[in-house]
């Protein structure tokens, strides 16, 4: 129902009462997450912090460049490793996250790996230092175009193995349903971690996802972005719950990486949020499986996942034949942040299995050529 106020404007009063319903819907899901996000943080704050001097900003003194999608969307990269390495490792983030939620895959394998293999890290849109888009580009498909775009201006030539976490897997699944003549020929394999090929709307965050509140946030932030944009406390209000379902299972983990990480949550946009999670709710890229079951893969994640628990990675594996199943104790959504070394050690062995015989060849390689420098 519309009808002029006593100014003379037009209102849309359903809309209005919709965005209000939504704001108050909101409000009292922060409450509720202030609360446990406090409770959770003044329980971590005697721990003993191994990372408290931790500088989590390494990947921006690495080469940057930026990659502009067809529609025109800027995507914040960096690049770690030798230009003309014989191996690229692409790494795709998760939702809410950036490039730097791979901080310590980027520390670990780039002493494993040295000179052999170039490490390249991307913001996906509407994420980190990457541009907004249009709303309606907010979508698991879209991600998937975005990550060719990448591997066409990064890396168009050469074997290629794809890394996403959470988010950023479902970007590969959608990619390899996409571009599935990529599989088994320049991309020779791929790491799935804490994600799911479908079924996220069952999961505890469908509990998130099923909420009012988001619908009416969903309208606010396309009708009136820029009231959206400055309702900071809306922001923290819908990444609330979120913060829960992504919480680490291990109360010891190290404050420091706990803020760095819910940082880099608070400083998503609230569009990029809400039209996510409605991807998120239609997911359903099952039908990128049998291409990735040419290849190998690693399919990894935490026991205490309550994002993506574990039985969809098995669910994942058991239909990939030349799969390997990591399953991390004691770790949550964020196990590459809370406990990186068995995703790293996964990772290594990936490369290896995706390579047979070529990284010896490569070491040897690298070491004959530094000797005929010498």
């Amino acid at each position: 129902m519309s009808g002029p106020n006593n100014d003379g404007f037009h209102v849309d009063r359903a809309g209005l009462a919709r965005w209000l319903a939504g704001a108050a819907g909101l409000g009292a899901l922060g409450a509720i997450a202030g609360i446990t996000v406090a409770r959770s943080m003044t329980r971590r704050a005697d721990i003993e912090d191994p990372y408290v001097n931790e500088n989590f900003e390494t990947l921006d003194g690495d080469r940057s460049y930026v990659v502009t999608t067809p529609d025109g969307v800027p995507l914040a990269v960096r690049e770690v490793g030798p230009a003309d390495a014989p191996l690229t490792v692409v790494f795709a983030h998760g939702f809410c996250l950036s490039m730097g939620a791979f901080h310590f895959q980027r520390l670990r394998l780039c002493d494993e790996w040295g000179p052999h293999v170039r490490m390249i890290f991307y913001d996906q849109r509407g994420h980190g230092q990457s541009g907004e888009a249009p709303p309606e580009t907010y979508t698991i498909t879209q991600l998937g175009m975005d990550l060719e775009t990448v591997l066409q201006v990064i890396a168009p030539r050469g074997p290629i193995v794809v890394a996403g976490h959470s988010m950023g897997a479902m970007t590969v699944l959608s990619h390899a349903r996409q571009f599935a003549r990529h599989y088994g020929n320049r991309i020779v394999g791929v790491a799935l971690i804490s994600s799911a090929a479908q079924g996220v709307a069952k999961s505890p965050l469908g509990e998130i996802l099923n909420n009012p509140a988001l619908e009416a946030a969903r309208f606010a932030a396309r009708s009136a972005p820029k009231l959206v944009h400055r309702g900071r406390n809306a922001t923290r209000s819908l990444l609330g719950p979120i913060l829960q379902a992504a919480s680490y299972a291990d109360v010891n983990v190290s404050p420091s990486i706990v803020a760095f990480s819910e940082r880099m949550m608070l400083e998503t946009p609230i569009p990029t949020l809400i039209e996510f999670l409605r991807a998120l709710e239609v997911y359903d890229e099952t039908d990128a499986l049998p291409t990735l079951a040419k290849i190998p893969t690693l399919v990894a994640c935490g026991d205490h996942d309550l994002v993506t628990p574990a039985e969809y990675s098995r669910k994942m594996a058991d239909a990939l034949p030349q799969s390997e199943l990591v399953i991390v104790s004691r770790s949550g959504h964020l196990v590459l942040l809370s406990n990186p070394d068995p995703i790293n050690d996964g990772l290594v062995r990936l490369v290896k299995r995706a390579t047979p015989g070529r990284v010896a060849a490569l070491r040897r390689r690298w070491r004959d050529r530094a000797q005929r420098r010498a």
